[in-house]
């Protein structure tokens, strides 16, 4: 039998060898932990990464949603005021038509003609002028435009003509001039219906001319003016884009 002191040296090495290999698989899982962990960090900024870029995806198309549905609303409105206009337009030929069929009797004492209402529908030259500016010929809208509003500067479709012809302007690219339309339609005119259509567009004007400010504070003064119309709303979304 071996004597003890010569077992004490083979023991000492035996228990030292255990110890490194126990502390060896120590650091080895502590590293397999650190990469786990470190991997489910970069996993989790990745996912919040992605969900971020869902929510401005989501919030783009929320955004998108509300200006086709203000577009929509718009070309609706108008495509009501056509048909009317149209409907207003053929009960006066059919006036026309019945007139001239009917035998002329002087009358004594006939009264003065009066002004016509809207409910016979806008004046043939502004019909003339809108439909130009409908196919997209807006250089001759313009003086089809400007020739009406000359000839009827009291007519209650005067201030439509006006905002008709800042509209060609602006679609001309010609932003000086669709300015001072615009601006002339607010001060001349500022209880027509094309009031806050005017400043809005007015504001879109402004922001084309890099005068963000002044653009700024006409939609603002739409939201307060006119918080109920479709240019509020297309002002709150311009606003809230910037």
């Amino acid at each position: 039998m071996m004597p003890l002191n010569r077992l004490l040296p083979f023991f000492c090495v035996s228990l030292f060898i255990s110890g490194c290999a126990a502390n060896d698989l120590m650091v080895k899982r502590q590293a397999e932990s650190e990469a786990k962990i470190e991997f489910l960090i970069q996993s989790s900024k990745k996912a919040e990464q992605r969900h971020n870029e869902l929510a401005t995806v989501q919030q783009d198309q929320e955004a998108r949603l509300q200006s086709l549905s203000a577009e929509i609303k718009t070309l609706r409105g108008e495509n009501r005021d056509l048909r009317i206009s149209g409907d207003g337009l053929k009960v006066r030929v059919e006036r026309l038509t019945q007139q001239s069929q009917t035998p002329k009797v002087e009358i004594v004492n006939q009264p003065s003609p009066t002004n016509a209402t809207r409910d016979s529908g806008p004046p043939a030259e502004y019909l003339k002028a809108f439909g130009l500016y409908s196919a997209n010929n807006f250089v001759p809208a313009i003086a089809s435009f400007e020739s009406f509003f000359i000839n009827n500067p009291q007519s209650e479709y005067a201030a439509n003509a006006l905002y008709w012809i800042g509209e060609c302007h602006y679609s001309l690219s010609d932003m000086s001039n669709a300015k001072t339309v615009f601006m002339k339609v607010v001060d001349s005119y500022p209880n027509s219906t094309k009031a806050p259509d005017a400043l809005l567009k007015l504001g879109f004007t402004f922001s084309a001319l890099k005068e963000k400010e002044k653009a700024t504070a006409l939609f603002e003064k739409i939201i307060t003016l006119y918080p109920s119309s479709t240019a509020a709303i297309k002002a709150r979304e311009r606003l809230n884009a910037r």
